[in-house]
């Protein structure tokens, strides 16, 4: 079949393929950059069927890059920007990767080559058009890991394919639909977000973050001077954007003139502007993914009637495997929905037989989405495990409950940690919270957490104790004690957690550490509470 560029080019030259700012690119411009970049790289010595690294910011030129890998028939291999040298040179020799080329500013790699210093090209005009073989590679995505060294998934066009129809007969498209590309484009997310929008003929709305680093100023003045309608965002952003601090500061940029009912207004300034300044009256769905979000987030989400569609997916599945539309999704709070057309989910125990509905058991993955394989590793047969555990309740509605890597075994009592995380996110003094295990010799392993107290809750609770007042520090910071508040907080957990349930050891951390596209790094949390275990 023809690319996906190729066919929107083909199919409505004049619609918008990228917003830029304040340039509109339409496919028939695109797919001519494209094509002009396309023979710049075949002049390079860059051949069919072989596999190119690259390091991708979210500009125009990462975009064309992107389709003109396609257009000349290359698998690709993205790179995490904030990976070190040595771990992308893993990558880079994992793969078998002859040529790394870049979009961003900088790199770590000496030998990555930016298109700047590409050839010029005489031949264009042949490259515009392209074509895909379904059973061909479409590139290999690292996984984050859960033990060990990242794995290179597999993913084949056919599954890139299958997903993009799938989300689009579960979500519908819009003729002006207007995706804002808010996740990085080394993720599957991201990549996603592109190739979908050029299957379905739509634009993506580049966001211009400085330096590529996600700014939530510059998403919401996106979303509004572009008139965006599709966002995909983590818990963690909504989280952000919802909160009190960020919807008065939007508040105080409105300019409102000042009286005694905005005076009023502003002290409930959250629930009063966070609609209507933050999300444009043009969005029409929130995709939230990445990680669980919490019952208190959705809670407050939906009382502002925000489009949540809450969604799960991973990497070895071309992105989603169940979504749940904001009106299934307010009805079944926690749960992701019903898999997507095409897509077969189960739940079975550690045996591999299937379970129940609403017995939690590891969840199993089937379709056209599910990648060849892992690199160096055995064909992906029918089934994959995807690591996660969740049920199905009898309407066949999936609730996902935690990463396996992250399940807690104490004394032999199975912990999720998204549980203790719910009960912690009720105490008015925590702002955020993450849980983990700690090893203990005699359970095995206790439960731990570290957690962000509200600034505001540490001035009316504790005004005169400025020493148990968490650090700021230039690096990441360690953390502080503060003995009172963790017995309060252990009290309160006494009354809705079993004994077992109980964090143990609770650090304050001024913020808790996130990757690029906001989710929480579960692993540094875990050394940041080993390290405060061993001083």
């Amino acid at each position: 079949m023809n690319d996906f560029l190729t066919l929107a080019a083909q199919a409505h030259p004049e619609r918008i393929a990228l917003l830029d700012n304040l340039q509109q690119i339409s496919y028939a411009e695109l797919n001519a950059n494209v094509a002009t970049l396309s023979s710049r790289l075949t002049m390079l010595g860059i051949q069919r069927s072989e596999r190119v690294a690259v390091l991708l910011d979210r500009s125009p030129l990462a975009i064309t890059l992107v389709h003109a890998l396609v257009r000349i028939g290359v698998s690709i291999v993205p790179l995490n920007t904030r990976l070190t040298s040595s771990e992308m040179c893993w990558q880079i020799q994992e793969s078998d990767c002859r040529w790394v080329l870049r979009t961003t500013a900088d790199s770590p790699l000496e030998e990555s080559l930016h298109l700047d210093d590409l050839p010029l090209a005489s031949t264009p005009a042949s490259y515009l058009l392209g074509a895909i073989e379904l059973d061909t590679e479409f590139g290999i995505l690292f996984t984050s890991g859960t033990t060990g060294r990242p794995k290179g998934a597999r993913l084949l066009w056919k599954n890139i394919y299958a997903s993009a129809k799938a989300s689009a007969l579960r979500l519908g498209t819009l003729r002006s639909d207007r995706w804002l590309l808010t996740l990085p484009l080394y993720h599957i997310g991201g990549l996603s977000i592109l190739l979908r929008s050029a299957l379905y003929g739509t634009a993506v709305v580049l966001p211009n973050f400085e330096n590529d680093q996600f700014d939530l100023n510059q998403l919401t003045k996106r979303m509004h001077e572009t008139q965006t309608t599709i966002v995909s965002l983590v818990p963690t952003m909504l989280h952000r954007l919802l909160s009190d601090e960020f919807a008065r500061q939007l508040f105080r940029r409105s300019n409102l003139p000042i009286s005694n009912e905005t005076a009023s207004a502003q002290v409930h300034a959250p629930r009063r502007v966070s609609q209507e300044f933050i999300f444009p009256k043009t969005l029409r769905l929130i995709l939230l993914g990445g990680a669980a979000a919490s019952p208190k987030l959705l809670e407050r989400a939906f009382a502002q009637n925000l489009p949540i569609a809450t969604t799960y997916g991973l990497t070895e599945c071309a992105s989603q495997v169940a979504t749940a539309t904001p009106e299934n999704a307010r009805l079944k709070p926690g749960s992701v929905g019903k898999p997507l057309p095409g897509i077969r989910v189960e739940i079975r125990d550690d045996g591999g037989e299937v379970l129940p509905s609403g017995e939690i058991g590891n969840v199993y993955v089937a379709g056209d989405v599910v990648m060849f394989g892992y690199l160096h590793q055995t064909e992906v047969h029918e089934w994959f495990r995807t690591g996660d555990l969740g049920y199905l309740d009898e309407d066949g509605d999936l609730f996902i409950i935690q990463r396996r890597s992250d399940l807690i075994i104490s004394g032999g009592e199975n912990i999720y940690p998204a549980e203790v995380e719910s009960v912690l996110s009720q105490h008015p003094a925590i702002k955020e919270s993450c849980v983990a295990g700690i090893p203990d010799e005699i359970w095995g392993q206790r439960v731990a957490a570290a957690i962000v107290v509200r600034r505001t809750f540490l001035d009316k609770e504790m005004p005169n104790d400025e020493h148990n007042a968490p650090r700021s520090t230039d690096s990441q910071p360690k953390g502080a004690t503060h003995p009172d508040l963790e017995e309060k907080i252990i009290t309160f957990c006494r009354q809705h957690l079993a004994g077992y349930k109980i964090p143990r050891k609770i650090v304050v951390l001024d913020a808790l550490p996130q990757t690029s596209s906001g989710k929480v790094q579960r692993k540094e949390i875990l050394r940041l509470l080993m390290e405060d275990l061993n001083d």
